[in-house]
């Protein structure tokens, strides 16, 4: 017990022995100024002086724009650009994923997979006619007057006017008609006979939706033009444009097969 009181004794004078640090001009020795200076002191002194120097370098560090200089730190505008790529990334999936199943939906067209309804027709006639009995189609005073204010109204309303789809359709390609137009047996097209490797010319200018080979048709093009129509060119040899691509009226865009 004693020898520990002795020791702590020891070690309490060894820290609060007094120095002095005296500062000496080096020609003249002269005294410049001078400190008394023990060894708890400069431990304390030190210690403040590490947790200031540190805190000091964390604020710099985390509120200014020198952390930006730190090796392996990225900077604000390389972030700001990651999330706006992000973003952009993001949209072009949508896109990019709504125009996948459009493509699909129409190649289905081509290819003839679409499923049909079947249904009563005759179940149909009579629930038409079962609802339309018992309503008086004769209109009232107040619903007539109603009519008539709103047709005046709009009848002098520009937002209300419809414009008139009326273009030109450039003709794809010279050549005689074998089969028209003829919905009732379901074919949805016309069939030209004209010279083969001929050019198959776009009938309006719009951008090319679809251009890839098929097993029923062969090479296949598919236009989309203004006021959403949508043109396509089959039986081709050879395909003169690629998905994506914007055209003109008249442009070459493939070449005529031998189907």
């Amino acid at each position: 017990m004693a020898k520990k009181e002795r020791r702590s004794k020891k070690i309490k004078k060894k820290l609060l022995h007094k120095y002095r640090l005296v500062v000496l001009n080096e020609a003249t020795f002269e005294e410049r100024f001078s400190f008394k200076l023990n060894r708890l002191n400069v431990f304390v002194f030190s210690t403040i002086f590490a947790v200031f120097l540190i805190v000091i370098t964390t604020v710099l560090i985390a509120f200014t724009p020198l952390r930006e200089y730190i090796p392996g730190y990225s900077s604000t505008a390389l972030k700001k650009r990651a999330v706006n790529l992000t973003y952009k990334t993001d949209s072009l999936e949508r896109a990019l994923d709504i125009n996948l199943q459009y493509l699909a939906s129409i190649k289905k067209v081509l290819t003839g997979d679409v499923k049909t309804v079947d249904f009563n027709r005759d179940s149909i006639l009579e629930a038409a006619q079962n609802d339309a009995e018992g309503i008086d189609y004769v209109p009232s005073k107040e619903d007539s007057i109603l009519r008539e204010l709103v047709f005046q109204e709009d009848k002098y309303n520009p937002l209300t006017a419809s414009e008139e789809v009326n273009f030109v359709l450039f003709p794809p390609v010279k050549g005689a008609i074998s089969e028209n137009y003829n919905p009732e047996s379901k074919h949805f097209a016309v069939d030209i006979v004209t010279i083969k490797n001929s050019p198959v010319k776009a009938t309006a200018d719009g951008t090319i939706i679809f251009a890839d080979w098929t097993t029923n048709t062969g090479h296949v093009i598919i236009l989309k033009h203004n006021n959403n129509l949508i043109s396509v060119y089959k039986h081709n040899a050879s395909l003169n444009k690629e998905q994506g691509d914007l055209v003109k009226a008249g442009e070459v865009i493939a070449t005529v097969g031998n189907s």
